[in-house]
């Protein structure tokens, strides 16, 4: 808990911080990486970094965090500080970084602030950063434990075993074991960091979703080319498509994530967009090899059938559970998929769809697209706890929840 001298330090510094957040947060991953420019090497995406998403990321996460220490100390948001932590243990995060993300931030806060960082403000506001990055490293450093590993060996190496077009811009890379060292399994819906050397000489990272249960010998995920109109494509997810072949070798991290599949006999609704598949193709393949008995209803939106990744997958794994079903929403449909069964044309709208009751609903997709199906899940009764979700990159929803 924050100490009562700080508590009202930071409720009288708060609007002003929260004011210039975004300011500090740009200051402060630019003074960071001009110190230790290691830390673009395999710890940090620098897409991100690019397109702004980790300095929104970071803002939303500190702005959350230190609102709740004042507004409700007594439930601090902890799946916001889950999701980080389970993001910070796949790339391999070390307890003694934090220092230096303490230090460079205090100085983005003092140069940006000025002088009205003042002793108190600065001792308040080092309470607040390091009350929020023990609770990390200690939720990291059981996610480390209950797997038997450490930062440096949460990585191991693959072999490309299989390479599946599913479309036009998502490929399937199978891959299998090089050694005979114990390999965590994946729970449905994690996913793997990927660990990519690239051309000039700079090691990124990428997350990926596991797509198929794990069978002792073999891991699968998918990635989907980067490419917006405007905007530079994907460098990784290039690269991948466009130099790895079977035989190649990847560098991948054990997998982690906090969004699975709950232990229940409940119905389960997974409700995806375009990529957002394949989290979801995880979670079925799961429940397929578990023999599972539970309802389970895929509604999957995509621009087309030929766009849609991973389709006879899903469907063939669907088609295996005594209670499975899918409906789509297609923009696009075709002359041949338009009046079959289970297919409508346009965006997934949920607000009249019949949904099984008492039911756990995942989301994968677009942020807009999930927005707009929690929201109608929301006006038709569902509770919010029931509700979970994946975003692909850093988290720009959940701080703002938060």
């Amino acid at each position: 808990m924050l100490s009562d001298t700080s508590t009202p330090v930071i409720k009288a510094t708060l609007p002003v911080v929260g004011e210039n957040i975004q300011e500090i947060a740009q200051r402060f991953y630019k003074h960071m990486f001009g110190e230790h420019p290691e830390l673009l090497d395999g710890l940090f995406n620098r897409g991100n970094q690019a397109d702004g998403r980790q300095q929104q990321a970071l803002a939303g996460s500190i702005a959350a965090f230190a609102t709740t220490l004042i507004e409700n100390p007594d439930d601090l948001p902890d799946h916001l500080l889950s999701r980080i932590a389970h993001k910070h243990v796949s790339l391999g995060l070390r307890p003694d970084q934090y220092q230096i993300v303490h230090d460079n931030l205090m100085w983005a806060i003092v140069d940006v602030l000025g002088e009205a960082v003042t002793e108190p403000v600065a001792k308040a506001w080092d309470e607040v950063y390091w009350l929020m990055a023990n609770l990390l490293i200690n939720k990291e450093r059981g996610l480390y434990d209950a797997v038997h590993l450490q930062p440096d060996t949460v990585w191991r190496t693959w072999r490309v075993a299989e390479r599946i077009e599913e479309t036009a811009d998502v490929v399937t890379f199978v891959v299998e074991r090089t050694d005979d060292r114990p390999v965590k399994p994946s729970l449905p819906g994690q996913y793997v960091t990927l660990k990519q050397l690239m051309p000039d000489g700079v090691h990124q990272p990428r997350q990926y979703s596991l797509t198929r249960a794990d069978d002792g010998e073999h891991r699968q995920f998918s990635v989907k080319r980067v490419h917006e109109s405007g905007k530079p494509d994907g460098e990784v997810s290039t690269l991948l498509h466009r130099d790895i072949k079977v035989g190649d070798e990847l560098v991948l991290s054990a997998p982690f994530g906090d969004v699975v599949l709950e232990y229940s006999d409940r119905p389960i609704v997974l409700a995806s967009a375009g990529i957002g598949i394949t989290p979801m193709a995880g979670m079925l393949s799961h429940l397929v090899k578990d023999g599972s008995t539970r309802t389970t209803v895929l509604f999957h939106a995509d621009h087309s059938e030929e766009t849609f990744a991973l389709r006879n997958q899903v469907t063939e794994d669907l088609a295996k559970l005594q209670y499975g079903s899918m409906a789509v929403w297609y923009e696009e449909p075709g002359h041949r998929t338009q009046e079959v069964e289970g297919v409508n044309v346009g965006y997934m709208d949920l607000t009249d769809t019949e949904l099984p009751a008492d039911a756990e609903f995942y989301l994968c997709g677009p942020l807009v697209f999930m927005k707009a199906v929690r929201t109608a899940l929301i006006a038709r009764g569902i509770p919010a706890k029931d509700i979970q979700y994946e975003v692909f990159g850093p988290d720009l929803w959940l701080a703002d929840f938060e």
